[in-house]
């Protein structure tokens, strides 16, 4: 089995030790470095309508996967934490972006089944699924929640801070208040029911919050670039 250590601060990120014959995938964009021993491969996991269905979701569309032996370091790109699931026959369902890795004994599926609530409330309410044996690394955005319901206790979460939970709990969703609420008081437009008995992950902070925040502070007019006296851009 390979050796894992989350290391770090406010941006944590995943040491992977992998034996010879060992495997792990991550998603797309996370490897910050591997030893040169590790073979690296773009996959298209699950075939063509696996990797579309992955895109639709909000995840990627191809996977990264790893072949040991040697040291590959994933890091997540929001400061949060780095979460590890250890699954045992058992499923999880994820918030998409929140994936990071995990090892090749766990499936990566998708559920459409919510796919006009997450068009209209654009709150990354697609999920991801993930079931077999093995370890499961997500990546939050801020600080992690951890909630264990009791049989018929429910929890009410903001959409896009619902980071994953057990599969088997029950979930629904409705809006949030009304047009009051949205517009003033700045709360999403959407709360995800989940009724126990299982374990809820919530993340803190979301993508829409961090946003907002900066972007007081960017120059105004210019798409992401600095400009420079003389007329040009990088």
């Amino acid at each position: 089995m390979p050796e894992y250590e989350i290391l770090g601060h406010d941006i944590q990120y995943l040491k992977v030790i992998l034996s010879e014959g060992e495997t792990i995938y991550a998603d797309a964009g996370h490897m910050v470095a591997k030893q040169s021993s590790v073979e690296m491969k773009t996959r298209l996991r699950g075939g063509f309508f696996g990797g579309l269905k992955r895109a639709l979701s909000g995840g990627s569309f191809f996977v990264t996967e790893f072949y040991g032996p040697g040291e590959v370091y994933l890091s997540g790109i929001f400061p949060g934490n780095i979460i590890q699931i250890p699954l045992q026959g058992n499923g999880i369902l994820a918030e998409p972006h929140t994936f990071l890795s995990a090892e090749s004994s766990v499936n990566y599926s998708e559920k459409l089944d919510k796919l006009t609530v997450g068009w209209l409330g654009g709150e990354g309410l697609f999920l991801a699924k993930f079931k077999g044996n093995g370890n499961l690394f997500l990546h939050s955005y801020g600080d992690v929640i951890i909630k264990d319901l009791a049989d018929g206790e429910t929890m009410q979460v903001e959409a896009s801070h619902l980071m994953a939970f057990e599969e088997g709990m029950k979930y629904s969703v409705q809006t949030v208040g009304g047009l009051r609420s949205i517009f003033f008081a700045h709360e999403g437009l959407f709360f995800v029911t989940v009724t126990g008995p299982g374990r809820i992950w919530m993340h803190t902070l979301t993508a829409q919050q961090l946003a907002q925040a900066i972007q007081p502070f960017l120059p105004q007019g210019q798409q992401g670039g600095v400009n420079f006296q003389g007329g040009f851009q990088i």
